[in-house]
């Protein structure tokens, strides 16, 4: 099973004109082979296939050989998908490629690639300086690509070992959430939560930034200096953010996978909530769905439990979350915990919906888990205050004051894992 490592890369200025350079090579390839099918689209002739799209472009560009053959697959690929979609979902009128592209993705298979001395070496082909990159990477590394995202970075694809069988034969449900990442529900009454709170606490303060800032941008002159700056600005905000995201969104659905592992889970369900943002809820709402990344964490969640040797599949959620686990009564929730008018049923609004995919997964009836494991991926943001004696101090006298219980509860992280410590204080 092959996964990506991505690397962050800091050209210098030379380097980075060479990387800019390739990837305007990469799309003239993608543009000749939009041409040739769109003649051929036009003509009602037979469509080229990968021999003639390989024979039209060999020799044409600076690329090396194998890098313009993996240009040429990744477009016939795109093809075939847009066809299929264009079959079964002929409401969306999906386009074949047309538009014309300056910059495109470099690929270079696995047999291209060399490493030696701490140094990754990608050819560009007979007669052409190869890039050379100070890199190390892993000895069971593969193919890689130079892909741009506010920034040159590099993908490799790195070959990582499977599990030999599943771990039992446990059924589980997901729910995924905005404000609860992933709702974890298994057949055997047990369930845990992962919070996604640091998530969009992270994204709402990228928006307060990113507005502040284009609100300064607008008395600029476009593309004077000062404007430039404050688009570094940006730039630098936006990168910064999707960083700190993309570790908490990995770090939650591992803590999912391996709380799948602990319970024995062969079976794993996740329920695909697309239709939640076809509703028109007002503008503050809609922000947020619109920022709801629930694609990603399906295909994280999916990648993961194929690792495991975990069983995964989608389906839609519909009416999950509606109805009462224990007598059926349906009704739109309010708050975050679920209360039935029929029965008297009162339990949290995600786990209901997680205990309810049962049906429809694996057509089984799953009683409502007693207790429930509540993680958060890792910390979003330090506190400076929170850790000084003062602090701790203030916290004692407050809960001696109160006639509650000296205990003082702190939530660290190691190695993507969140562990929970309560320490006892000594009251003074």
């Amino acid at each position: 099973m092959n996964t990506v490592r991505v690397y962050r890369l800091q050209p210098t200025q030379k380097l980075f004109a060479c990387l800019k350079a390739a990837q305007m090579e990469a799309a003239k390839v993608w543009n000749l082979c939009v041409e040739i099918h769109k003649q051929a689209r036009m003509s009602h002739t037979k469509w080229p296939g990968r021999n003639e799209l390989q024979k039209a472009t060999k020799g044409q560009f600076a690329l090396h050989s194998q890098s313009v053959q993996m240009v040429v697959h990744a477009f016939l690929a795109t093809v075939d998908t847009t066809r299929q979609l264009r079959q079964t979902y002929p409401r969306m009128h999906m386009k074949y490629p047309w538009r014309e592209k300056r910059f495109y993705p470099v690929k270079w298979p696995a047999q291209a690639v060399s490493c030696e001395n701490g140094r990754v070496v990608l050819p560009m082909g007979k007669g052409r300086t190869s890039i050379v990159l100070p890199r190390e990477l892993p000895e069971n590394s593969g193919a890689c690509s130079l892909v741009w995202n506010n920034g040159f970075e590099l993908h490799v694809c790195v070959e990582t070992p499977l599990a030999q069988e599943a771990p039992g034969t446990v059924h589980a449900t997901v729910d995924l959430g905005e404000i609860h990442l992933a709702t974890v529900s298994t057949n055997t009454a047990e369930a845990m939560i992962v919070t996604g709170r640091g998530i969009r606490s992270l994204k709402h303060q990228r928006s307060k930034q990113l507005g502040k800032i284009t609100k300064k941008q607008s008395r600029c002159k476009k593309y004077s200096h000062r404007w430039k700056k404050l688009q570094r600005a940006k730039n630098k905000q936006c990168r910064r953010a999707e960083r700190r995201i993309r570790d908490m969104r990995h770090k939650a659905t591992r803590q999912v996978i391996d709380f799948c592992q602990e319970q024995n889970v062969g079976s794993l369900f996740v329920g695909n909530p697309h239709g939640v943002r076809n509703r028109d809820s007002g503008r503050h709402h809609n922000q947020r769905m619109s920022l709801w990344e629930y694609g990603r964490d399906i295909d994280y969640l999916t990648h993961k439990s194929k690792a495991a040797h975990i069983k995964c599949f989608t389906g839609s959620e519909r009416g999950t979350s509606s109805q009462c686990p224990v007598c059926g009564h349906k009704h739109k929730p309010k708050g975050r915990n679920w209360a039935c008018k029929a029965c008297g049923f009162v339990g949290h609004r995600d786990i209901v919906g997680s205990v309810n995919m049962h049906k429809i997964a694996f057509d089984e009836h799953v009683s409502f888990p007693r207790s429930v494991t509540y993680l958060r991926p890792s910390l979003s943001r330090s506190s400076s205050r929170a850790d000084t004696p003062l602090a701790s101090i203030d916290a004692c006298c407050l809960s001696q004051s109160m006639g509650q219980p000296l205990f003082l509860e702190q939530v660290s992280s190691e190695a993507g894992h969140t562990v929970e410590v309560r320490e006892k204080l000594t009251p003074f």
